[in-house]
């Protein structure tokens, strides 16, 4: 296996797969970079329990600058290479695998030779079926992932929380993530001939959404038992799913409300922010939200018996309903906010102070919403 490449686009290819790639895993050789050399093109892979990512690099891409000598595979140690490549002299090297795997990568007046590992002992990718994809926009998938990835569960004792549920129909996309404190759900329109009910990791989703660059333009998805894969331009991307069924969170969400008020989300969050400033101080972490409708007045309370107290009246749009006293971890409601967009106009909608109350776009009310359970104070 010989070839030399672009170093550049080379490393923008294996920085994407790089994030697939762990240390800790108990398989020693998915610590490496699997390289597959064909007549076509270089396939880089990275893989871990959870997820695998390949990037391909095309030979008729002139802009790669990719020659090909000789065709076959290596799998190299990932954190070593990769940092070689970024730090080599010249604006191309080249690769050369020789004997008992050992891999020589010279670039300028540099040389390097570091010890591989045979390719075929690496595991297969899944295999996925990709004749029936769902395409989205990239801006609009990412938007979806951000606003609902927020509330999946750290902890590993429920394991189907940890993940976002994806509920696929002929009438759109809805995806819902809750960590039994909040609950973050988005519906958008797609059109799809099978009904699907998945759930992905939180985590896989994540480092999709930053392995994504602005320049694509959209999104393939495509479905199979334990798997779901991602494609975009030149990248698949490959996520286990999580096994069990996810809670039905419909009857969560409260129908009616009996005290309503409108903010623009970014004074809102200044507000939150400031309060919260001195609530991370104390042991609950909570702030307190005082609703008078008759005064048309909204105030804020945080404090810590070891700092002190801030007090901040709101500046609201609309007022309505009856008076409420309520209290909440202000970092939940911070991540509700940021999920809005920035001067987004939002509608908070509480039943009482021991039910959970819900954030709403004010344009978008039927299609996402924030939910988030109060903290009892007495």
């Amino acid at each position: 296996m010989k070839f030399s490449i672009d170093r550049s686009k080379f490393v923008n290819q294996t920085n994407n797969v790089q994030r697939a790639i762990s240390t800790k895993t108990t398989i020693p050789i998915l610590t490496g970079m699997k390289l597959d050399l064909s007549e076509n093109g270089l396939t880089i892979t990275g893989s871990n329990s959870d997820i695998s990512i390949t990037s391909f690099i095309s030979k008729d891409d002139t802009d790669n600058d990719l020659r090909i000598e000789s065709t076959g595979s290596i799998v190299l140690p990932a954190r070593f290479f990769n940092e070689i490549i970024k730090k080599l002299p010249g604006d191309n090297f080249d690769l050369e695998v020789l004997n008992n795997n050992q891999t020589l990568i010279s670039s300028g007046v540099s040389e390097f030779t570091i010890n591989g590992l045979d390719a075929s002992n690496y595991p297969h990718l899944p295999e996925v079926e990709t004749s029936n994809q769902l395409v989205f926009p990239t801006d609009l998938f990412k938007e979806v992932v951000n606003q609902t990835v927020i509330a999946v569960s750290n902890q590993e004792s429920r394991p189907v929380l940890t993940g976002v549920n994806f509920l696929i129909s002929n009438e759109g996309l809805t995806s819902v993530a809750t960590d039994s404190h909040r609950l973050a759900q988005r519906r958008i329109d797609i059109t799809s001939d099978e009904d699907y009910n998945l759930i992905i990791p939180g985590k896989s989703l994540t480092e999709l959404v930053r392995t994504i660059s602005d320049s694509v333009k959209e999104i393939s998805m495509s479905i199979s038992e334990n798997q779901v894969l991602f494609s975009f331009d030149n990248v698949m991307f490959y996520s286990r799913l999580l096994d069990g069924r996810y809670p039905e969170t419909d009857r969560l969400i409260p129908a009616d409300s009996n005290t309503r008020i409108t903010f623009d989300s970014t004074k809102l969050l200044g507000s939150v922010e400031r309060a919260s400033l001195l609530s991370h101080e104390s042991r609950n972490n909570v702030i307190k939200l005082e609703i008078k409708t008759a005064e048309k007045k909204a105030t804020l309370y945080g404090n810590s018996p070891e700092v002190g107290t801030v007090e901040e009246v709101l500046d609201f749009e609309s007022l309505e309903g009856d008076d409420l006293e309520i209290s909440f971890n202000p970092d939940y409601l911070k991540d509700a906010l940021r999920s809005f967009g920035g001067n987004t106009n939002i509608e908070m909608s509480f039943t009482s102070p021991l039910h959970p109350f819900t954030l709403r776009p004010i344009e978008n009310k039927d299609n996402f919403v924030q939910l988030i359970t109060p903290v009892r104070t007495f």
